[in-house]
Parts: C-alpha cells; structure tokens; sequence
C-alpha cells in the first residue's frame, strides 16, 4: 500500500470525480456504493456492503483493542435550478472542483478513504480504524448509518471492545465541530369548522394557526448554550386542503423546524411548545438529539495541538446518530453545501487528507 500522502490525495481526488460523475441522490446510491468497492477492491482490501452502505477495517485488525470510526456520507441532495453546470461533470478550473456533492460531502470522503488507506497496513497502532461510506445522511435516513450500526455482521466485528470513537467527514474548513444542533420536526394542524366566506359562519383555521406560528415565531427559550446559542424555531411551511376561493378552511396544517441546543431535551421542548399552543402537534422523529464531544476528549485535544480551533454547529449529521463521542471536521465550506454550482478547491482535499493523517497518528500511536 503507497504511504505517499500526496500520491493518496491524487487518487482521493480521482475518486471524487468518479463520484460527481456518478448520481447519488439518497435513497440512489446503488452506484456509487459500487464504485467506492471497485475502488477498495483494486487496493486489494477486503471490504463489505451492508444495503449502500460500504466498509472495511485495518489489515491488522485485533478485537482486544477499541476502534476508530472514520465516517461520511456518498449521497448528495438534487441539483437546485439555479446551476449552470452540469452537475454530474467534474469540472476542474482556477484550483476548483465543481459538480453535485464535491463539497458535501465528496471531499471529505475521499480524503477520509486516503487516510484509512495510510493506515490500512500499519502494525501496532493503539486502535483498529474503520471505514464506512454511508448513505442516506442528507435525508437522516435509517438506511445510512444507522443500518449499519444496528447490523449484526458489523458489529459482530466490534462488539468486543467497540468503536472508541468517531470523525465524522463534513465540510467544516478542517476546523472541530464539537457539538451540533439537534433537529425536531413538528407538523402541526389546527382546526376550525368549514362554512361559507361570504356569510358570518364558520371557524376559520388559519387565523387559529396564525395565533400559534406567532408564538412560534416570538417565542424565547431561556437557555443559551456557549457553544450552540440558542434554540431557533422556524415556521417553513403553510398550508390547508382549500381550492375555493369561497370557502372557510376547516383544517390549516404548518411544519415548524426546530434547532435544539445540547441544554434541552426534545421531551422538554415538547412539553413547552404544548403549553402554550392550541394546535395538534405531531413529531416527525425524535432520533436527531443534539450531540456533543468533550473539549478535553484525546481527539480534540491532538486537533488543538495542530492548530484547528473548535466550535458548535448548527447543522445536523450523522454524528447525532451516533451513541459514542464524535468529532465532525472535513474539506470544504458548508456555505456551500446545497448551492448551485458547488465546489471544493482541490488543496483543500490535499490539507484534509495531510491533517486527517496527522491527527489519527496522534490518536493510534
């Protein structure tokens, strides 16, 4: 296996072009399941499949010593329509690789492959590493990684002492995201009584949901956290079963998205929010929890060491499904992430794959 990290970042980046150029939207990641197999397979590494979920563990595995999880994600969402490129034509120009998931998450996969290839034949390392390219994370899916996680074959290879620990691979400008907004869905409904507008009957529902959205809309959880800031609640949605201009809605339903700060429990959220709504309020998951890693955690610790700062963020990953500490830090900007005509600069895939190296080789020697 070549150690050469400037050769590894070379085929990581070769990789991702396969990627772009291989739709992957979530729940379609038949294919680039299948490429990233061919890949490890032409390494001559054993690896595994598990739905579209793929991963493969070090040469010298040993089961009396804990394990490293290296995860990201290989679907992407749909294009937008305000792209101008091909989406799926890897497009390299002014230092820039452009096409639908370079930024997220592509080049952190990739740049996680490379490092897992680095370490792949070294002997005596602290902590077996293990690799999973999962899918379905843009749409928190239980067919990514948490498939896998509940798999028998998978964790029959880690039971005995378990995986330690985690990076997770997302664009974060290779700075620490140590702890991450939790995310709950509430699909709410309120109801009136149908009537005609132009005589005074009826119950109109939307002016009972209007009520409710501007609570949503003003209120204030009193917890802040120093990491994350506040909870942020967002009414996106609005809606009811009309098509008359005539008629007096019955029923007005709205989404309201909520991002939860580590101080509060969902249950708690909940507890509040029907307290003071007149609403039928229905949760669409409660699997999302905000999560966080230690400051003083050894993986932190070694990224502080090489000169990466750490922070909250308030975008949701699959590190919230994960039941042990996670750090998430990759390539590329998540400003970019979901927008028309998406890029990653190619040196940010070589510093991702040098610092993913430097920081597991403080983690495993």
């Amino acid at each position: 296996m070549n150690n050469n990290i400037s050769i590894l970042a070379d085929e990581a980046i070769d990789l991702l072009k396969e990627l772009i150029a291989t739709p992957s939207y979530s729940k379609e990641e038949d294919n680039t399941a299948a490429a990233i197999c061919l890949f490890l397979a032409q390494k001559g590494l054993p690896h595994f499949r598990i739905g579209n979920n793929v991963y493969a563990a070090n040469k010298h595995f040993d089961p009396e010593k804990p394990s490293i999880l290296l995860n990201s994600h290989h679907d992407t969402v749909k294009p937008n329509k305000g792209y101008t490129l091909d989406p799926f034509s890897p497009a390299e120009k002014d230092g820039k690789l452009y096409g639908l998931g370079s930024n997220d998450a592509g080049g952190a996969l990739v740049s996680l492959i490379a490092a897992f290839l680095y370490f792949y034949e070294k002997e005596n390392l602290s902590h077996n590493i293990i690799l999973a390219a999962t899918a379905e994370e843009e749409i928190s899916g239980s067919g990514g990684i948490e498939m896998l996680l509940h798999n028998k074959a998978f964790l029959s290879a880690v039971e005995h002492k378990g995986i330690a620990w985690a990076i997770v691979g997302e664009p974060t400008q290779m700075q620490m995201a140590v702890a991450e907004k939790g995310l709950l869905v509430l699909d709410c409904v309120a109801t009136g009584k149908a009537g005609h507008a132009a005589r005074e009957e009826g119950d109109n529902a939307i002016y009972k949901a209007i009520k409710d959205i501007n609570w949503f809309s003003t209120y204030r959880f009193p917890k802040v956290s120093d990491l994350l800031g506040p909870v942020k609640m967002s009414v996106t949605v609005v809606q009811t079963e009309n098509k008359a201009h005539n008629v007096v809605p019955s029923q007005c339903s709205f989404v309201v998205d909520i991002r939860v700060n580590e101080l509060y429990t969902f249950e708690e959220l909940l507890a509040v929010i029907q307290s003071n709504v007149s609403c039928e309020i229905t949760p669409r998951s409660l699997r999302m929890r905000s999560s966080s890693i230690a400051v003083d955690h050894q993986v932190v610790k070694s990224g502080l060491e090489l000169g990466r700062t750490y922070y909250g963020s308030p975008t949701t990953s699959d590190k919230a499904l994960m039941p042990f500490p996670a750090l998430k830090i990759g390539p590329g900007d998540s400003a970019r992430s979901h927008t028309a005509d998406e890029f990653i600069f190619v040196n940010e895939i070589r510093e991702g794959v040098r610092l993913y190296v430097e920081l597991l080789g403080k983690a495993v020697r």
